[in-house]
């Protein structure tokens, strides 16, 4: 009688032992929440840092918002390039140089002399922050188990938040003393990250198993055939929204309420933080819905409360309401990082996953790169209110995009 319940246990104990996150699991998911965070703390103390830049190089606003620009366009050259060698060879190795490269040109971006080398330095830099985000997604996804895969991603995502809360809390306390060429000095951190990771990480069991030695082309795994090239423009659009809204927001509201409502740096960098804060807690929930009911149904809520709080916000002037508000509207803009991880590494091959991460994310990045731009020039020409009330919407198209172009890939095993 007892022998079919005894003969069960043997499949139920490897069944709870696939479910249990390693070791190796842990050290992953470290290791790309650190890079992550440097990312975050980079680009934020730039928007930060807009207003002194300008006054000290006389750079117009289109100019200062184009320094976002250029570095989002070098993320997007960089995860291009560094997604592909991941995939080749090896998820660590290549990690620690996007790291190395990253730190380096921050570092010399505080000793430009003007506009164009400035420029320069942001994009190099932006080559290795776009290759961070991509590898970091995959190898933490690599080394987690299926029913956590969109919390683990959620994890990695939360690390950029901590680096905005850094930018927030550390800026107003050096930026006086140290100014912006300090500031800047301050990116050569992430060399010494790189040195960790390289030294405590192992390359994920299943890239090792699957993939080590292999030359495929993993550009071409993403559009391999006609229901792969949909769920890729799909992604596509996802990225480009949640990118757009973000850098459109975040870059220019510290400058809107310094000059606008007569905010100082450090009620500027209390609004930051509480939108941040409201960003991680979307991320977070957003992960742990997504591994419980599924990743579309919950991409379509948030965007949905999206487009309903961005609308709220572009009619509000009064600062406590900003800054409710504002980490209300950081839930849904910015929740919906905790599933895009998720979705892209289940969504190819081990051999083109970093590549998918980087590419798609990137090309994402690079339409939100021209967040900044459009923020500035519409805000100029009308009112920093009403660019802000046109970014509801963009999260129109991400329901659409969602609805008929991304398949639901809750549990998949990875290939």
């Amino acid at each position: 009688m007892n022998q079919p319940e005894t003969a069960a246990m043997p499949a139920r104990v490897e069944s709870s032992q696939s479910e249990r996150v390693t070791a190796a699991g842990w050290k992953a998911l470290g290791g790309s929440v650190i890079g992550y965070a440097m990312d975050g703390f980079d680009l934020l103390i730039l928007g930060f840092m807009l207003p002194a830049i300008s006054a000290d190089l006389g750079l117009t606003n289109a100019l200062a918002g184009s320094l976002v620009t250029c570095t989002l366009i070098g993320a997007v050259a960089g995860g291009i390039v560094f997604g592909s060698l991941s995939d080749h060879f090896g998820r660590i190795r290549v990690l620690t140089w996007t790291i190395l490269l990253f730190a380096v040109f921050t570092g010399l971006c505080g000793l430009a002399r003007g506009y164009w080398d400035l420029v320069a330095y942001r994009m190099i830099a932006g080559l290795g922050l776009g290759g961070e985000f991509g590898i970091g997604m995959a190898l933490a996804a690599e080394a987690w188990p299926a029913s956590k895969r969109a919390r683990v991603s959620s994890y990695v995502a939360l690390g950029w938040q901590a680096g905005v809360l850094l930018a927030a809390t550390v800026t107003p306390i050096l930026l006086p003393a140290i100014g912006w060429r300090g500031m800047f000095a301050a990116g050569l951190l992430p060399a010494l990250v790189a040195f960790v990771v390289r030294r405590t990480l192992d390359e994920p069991e299943i890239f090792v198993r699957k993939h080590a030695g292999k030359r495929e082309n993993s550009f071409r795994m993403l559009i391999k055939n006609a229901e792969t090239a949909r769920t890729s423009f799909g992604i596509a659009v996802l990225c480009s929204v949640q990118n757009f809204g973000y850098y459109g927001i975040m870059i220019w509201m510290p400058s809107y309420l310094s000059s606008s409502l007569g905010f100082s740096v450090t009620r500027s960098s209390v609004w930051t933080a509480a939108t941040a804060l409201g960003m991680a807690a979307g991320v977070w929930v957003f992960g742990q819905l997504a591994d419980r009911i599924g990743r579309k149904p919950v991409l379509i809520a948030f965007q949905l409360s999206s487009v309903a709080m961005v609308l709220l916000y572009s009619r509000l002037t009064e600062p406590r309401a900003l800054l409710w508000a504002g980490a209300l509207m950081g839930v849904g803009i910015n929740g919906m990082m905790g599933g895009l991880g998720a979705l892209m590494s289940e969504a190819y091959p081990t051999a083109a996953r970093a590549t998918a991460q980087n590419v798609l994310f990137n090309i994402g990045r690079a339409v939100g790169g021209l967040g900044p731009l459009a923020i500035g020039a519409l805000s100029a020409r009308y009112s920093f209110h009403a660019a802000i009330g046109l970014l509801a919407s963009i999260y129109v198209v991400d329901v659409a995009a969602t609805i008929w172009l991304i398949p639901e890939l809750k549990g998949k095993p990875l290939e």
